[in-house]
């Protein structure tokens, strides 16, 4: 499903829209809109004995499964400040970024986000904020089964993470 899927009709003149390629077209004036993925950052995020801060997700999607902390960018935020300000609303913890990690595509809630990925060290006690019931420090070889991880990527992302060597 795309995003695209959800436009009858043209934004711009009421008429109905139709669907072309990867785009929506209006027959009547022009408009022409696309899809385009949205983009969000998260980490993974160490403290110094090296243990992994996973959320529990409150709310769907995924609502019961293991979350990395990070979300949406704002429309004009920098990713890293997106970073640092969703680790914050999430886990009450300050974070100093280590290193990027890199980016995939994960489906979402009938969009596709780009999720940009990083290390961090946090120091501190974590208190969940109101996106989780609670937060958890995993031992690198103790983390969660990937069946019990919120998105799909996050496996991926782990791995990537602790072969870095940067949260020991």
């Amino acid at each position: 499903m795309s995003a695209l899927d959800a436009w009858k009709f043209c934004p711009v003149c009421g008429e109905a829209i139709g669907k072309v390629d990867d785009r929506v077209e209006c027959p009547a004036c022009g408009f022409v809109g696309y899809a385009n993925a949205v983009p969000g950052a998260e980490a993974v995020c160490f403290d110094d004995r090296g243990r992994v801060l996973l959320g529990r997700r409150a709310f769907d999607p995924s609502k019961g499964l293991w979350d990395l902390p990070g979300g949406f960018l704002h429309e004009d935020e920098h990713p890293l400040d997106a970073l640092r300000r969703e680790v914050r609303e999430e886990t009450a913890l300050e974070i100093e970024p280590l290193g990027f990690l890199g980016f995939w595509l994960e489906p979402y809630d009938g969009r596709v986000v780009l999720c940009l990925s990083w290390t961090a060290r946090v120091t501190g006690e974590p208190r969940a904020g109101d996106d989780l019931v609670e937060l958890r420090w995993f031992e690198p070889a103790a983390l969660p089964e990937p069946s019990e991880l919120a998105f799909s990527h996050y496996p991926a992302v782990l791995s990537a993470a602790l072969g870095r060597n940067e949260h020991s």
